[in-house]
């Protein structure tokens, strides 16, 4: 049986490359930061391990980063991705210091792909399906953003339909009863590991507790399983977290994701 030791290890080995950012305008190098320039104006900040630096040296870096994408106007928004097993003195200081917010931790969490792979039943009237057509990616990514509490953001529809003439990998799959999309999430195969990320899991909230956010998740799964890929990583929420703990998944750290946005 593999330990959650060795399972973070291989999500340190494994993700914390290039590999995380498959869909990625640009990439520039600060020290041990890896600075990516998403499509609509997105910075994302992230790093294997910050090399043992002392609290000023990750300071410095902070600042420098900030500073490389103010020097674009584009980027309106970017995240910092810290993890919680990372050795980090004084980035929480750091970072709020130039300005970025907090947002809440979620859990790292890795099993394998064959434990998620079950039949779940669905409520009456519910079905599952991959999802290409752009009426439906919209449709998709309006419902997310409201779970989210977040404005309808065409620019991330827009973002995701590119991800889909990439032909990346990436998969969209719903949940629908009738005519609305009551759940929906992403699966993100990663080249070169044996890992697939499950990203995305909102649900309705009229529709939670009846077993279809697992249902969607196991043909996500199903899914990575038929590309190869035998690890499944997901950072999950409070409400997510103990439907992949029931699976045999197991929580191997936290991340944090620390947000900059451009003033108005």
């Amino acid at each position: 049986m593999t330990t959650s030791a060795e399972l973070l290890a291989a999500y340190d080995r494994q993700l914390r490359t290039d590999a995380e950012t498959p869909s990625a305008l640009d990439v520039e190098q600060l020290g041990p930061l890896r600075l990516v320039t998403f499509d609509g104006g997105r910075g994302f900040i992230t790093y294997a391990g910050l090399d043992g630096a002392d609290a000023g040296t990750i300071a410095g870096w902070v600042a420098g980063a900030l500073g490389y994408y103010r020097n674009n106007p584009a980027i309106r928004h970017i995240e910092w991705k810290s993890r919680g097993h990372d050795w980090a003195p004084g980035l929480h200081v750091a970072l709020v210091g130039n300005g970025f917010e907090p947002e809440e931790s979620e859990s790292i969490m890795i099993g394998r792909a064959a434990d998620l792979a079950v039949d779940v039943p669905l409520p009456v009237g519910v079905a599952l399906r991959q999802v290409t057509e752009e009426e439906d990616v919209r449709a998709m990514s309006a419902m997310a953003d409201g779970v989210f509490g977040d404005p309808v953001s065409t620019a991330t529809a827009d973002s995701l339909l590119r991800r889909l003439s990439h032909a990346d990998g990436m998969e969209l799959w719903v949940a629908e009863c009738g005519a609305e999309i009551v759940s929906a999430g992403r699966l993100e195969p990663v080249p070169g590991t044996d890992f697939a990320g499950i990203w995305g899991g909102a649900t309705l909230p009229a529709w939670r507790g009846r077993g279809i956010y697992r249902a969607l998740t196991a043909a996500r799964a199903r899914s990575a399983l038929a590309m190869g890929k035998t690890l499944i990583h997901s950072d999950s929420t409070p409400y997510s977290r103990p439907i992949l703990e029931r699976s045999g998944f197991v929580k191997v750290s936290t991340t944090t994701p620390y947000i900059w946005r451009a003033p108005a």
